[in-house]
C-alpha cells in the first residue's frame, strides 16, 4: 500500500491506496496491546511495557516528522511513503522471528462481516457530511441533516446487529465493565482535539507563519520528546505510586492548558514566546494521559478477551481523530470564511479560524475529563476486580468483562 502511495499520480489512486494501509494499519495495531497484556500480567511489568509502547510510538512520530519534512524538501512528497517499504520489511522480519505464534479461532465460527460494513459505512458516512455537506452548505441544510440521519441509521443498525449476531464484531457486553466504556469514551475525545491542533497548528505554521516542512517537524518536536521521556522514564513510577486516574486527570488538564494556550497566541507568534509553552504542555500532558488511559481500557481484559479490548483502544483513537479532525476542520474553514467576507486580513481570518478549532478542541479535553472524573473508578477498585476475576468461575462461551459495581 506505501508503494502504491508512492506511485500514486491522481487523488483518486493516493486515496485508494491510503485506504489499503488503513487496513494493514487495523490490523496490526489492534492486536498490539492485547500482545501486551497477555505477555506481561504483573501490573508493574504491564505499565512498563505499555510506557515502552507510548515512546516507541512517539519516537516514530518525531522522526515521521522530521524525516517527512526532509524528503520533501530535498525529494518529493512521494519519499515519505516510499520510506516505508524497509521499515516495513525489516518490522515483518523481527516480528516472525521474536513474536512466539499462537493460535485463534479462526472463521471456523463466522465472521460479522455486515457489522462491519455497518459500522465503516456509518462513519465514512458521518466523516463525508462534516467535511463536504455541511461546510458547504451548513450544519442545518437539508443534505447534511439527511446524510446525518442516514448515517445515525446505519449507526443504529451496526447496535442491533451486534446485539443479535451469533459472533459479533463488538460484543456489547464489553461496555458493561464503566473503564473500559470509559477509557474508550475518554481517548475519542481528548485524540479528537490533539489531532485537530497537530494538523490546523501545522496549517497555521505554513500558511500564517511560512514555515517550510522541515521547520513545521522541527517545531512539533518538543511535543513527541516530551512524550517519549515521560512515557518511557516516569509514566510506569507515577501510576503504580499514584494510580492510573490520577495521572491521566492531571495529564488532561496539561492538554486542556496547551490547547487554551494556542487558542490565544497572536496573528504573528514568535515561537518561543508563544509557541514552545503550549507545545510541551501538550507533549507532557500526552505522555501522562496515553500510558495511563491504555492501561485503564485493557486493566479488565482476560486473555481471551486482549485482543478485543487491544482493537476497541484502537478504534475508539482512530474514530475519534477522524471526526474530530472533521468536525475542527470544517469549523475552522467556516470561521475563516466568515471573518474574510467580514473585512479580516488572509492572515487574521486564517488564525482566527485555528482559534475557533483550538478553543473547541478544548472543550472535548474538558468533556473528557468529566468523563474520567464521573466515570472511570481509581485503583482500589481495579485491584477488587482483580481478585473477583481469581474467585469467580469463568463461564462458559465467550469471556466476558465484570461489569462495574
Amino acid at each position: 500500500a506505501s508503494a502504491l502511495c508512492g506511485i500514486a499520480q491522481s487523488q483518486e489512486m493516493l486515496v485508494g491506496a491510503r485506504f489499503l494501509q488503513g487496513v494493514g494499519g487495523a490490523v496490526t495495531s489492534a492486536v498490539i496491546l492485547g500482545m501486551i497484556v497477555t505477555m506481561f500480567p504483573e501490573p508493574r511489568d504491564q505499565a512498563k511495557a505499555i510506557g515502552i509502547y507510548s515512546f516507541v510510538a512517539a519516537a516514530g512520530a518525531s522522526i515521521g516528522l522530521l524525516l517527512g519534512g526532509v524528503l520533501t524538501e530535498a525529494l518529493s512528497w512521494h519519499w515519505i511513503f516510499f520510506v516505508n517499504l524497509p521499515i516495513g520489511v525489516a518490522t515483518a522480519i523481527a516480528a516472525s522471528r521474536l513474536v512466539q505464534n499462537d493460535d485463534g479461532i479462526g472463521l471456523r465460527k463466522g465472521a460479522d462481516a455486515l457489522g462491519a460494513v455497518l459500522i465503516t459505512g456509518a462513519l465514512m458516512l458521518l466523516v463525508y457530511t462534516i467535511v463536504k455537506p455541511a461546510a458547504d452548505d451548513g450544519w442545518g441544510a437539508p443534505l447534511t441533516l439527511g446524510l446525518g440521519a442516514a448515517s445515525l441509521a446505519l449507526l443504529a443498525g451496526f447496535i442491533a446487529r451486534e446485539a443479535t449476531a451469533r459472533t459479533p464484531l463488538v460484543p456489547l457486553r464489553v461496555f458493561r465493565n464503566r473503564n473500559v466504556s470509559g477509557a474508550n469514551a475518554v481517548q475519542a475525545l481528548f485524540v479528537a482535539g490533539m489531532f485537530g491542533m497537530f494538523f490546523l497548528g501545522s496549517l497555521y505554521l505554513e500558511r500564517v507563519l511560512g514555515y517550510g516542512p522541515l521547520e513545521i517537524g522541527l517545531a512539533f518536536l518538543p511535543v513527541a520528546l516530551a512524550i517519549g521521556i515521560l512515557s518511557v522514564g516516569f509514566s510506569e513510577r507515577l501510576i503504580m505510586r499514584f494510580g492510573a486516574k490520577p495521572v491521566l486527570l492531571v495529564g488532561q488538564v496539561l492538554i486542556a492548558g496547551g490547547l487554551v494556550l494556542f487558542a490565544l497566541s497572536p496573528v504573528q507568534s514568535s515561537y518561543l514566546g508563544d509557541l514552545l509553552a503550549p507545545m510541551l504542555l501538550l507533549g507532557l500532558g500526552a505522555g501522562l494521559s496515553f500510558p495511563s488511559l491504555m492501561g485503564l481500557a485493557m486493566s479488565s481484559a482476560t486473555e481471551q478477551d486482549s485482543g478485543l479490548a487491544s482493537g476497541l483502544v484502537n478504534t475508539s483513537l482512530q474514530v475519534g481523530g477522524a471526526l474530530g479532525l472533521a468536525v475542527l476542520a470544517t469549523l475552522s474553514s467556516t470561521r475563516t470564511d466568515s471573518l474574510l467576507a467580514s473585512g479580516s486580513s488572509p492572515d487574521a481570518a486564517l488564525t482566527g479560524g485555528f482559534h475557533l478549532a483550538f478553543w473547541v478542541g478544548a472543550g472535548l479535553v474538558t468533556a473528557a475529563i468529566a468523563i474520567s472524573t464521573l466515570v472511570i473508578r481509581t485503583a482500589p477498585a481495579l485491584a477488587e476486580d482483580e481478585q473477583l476475576e481469581e474467585i469467580e468461575p469463568e463461564l462458559e462461551g465467550e469471556p466476558a468483562y465484570w461489569e462495574a459495581a
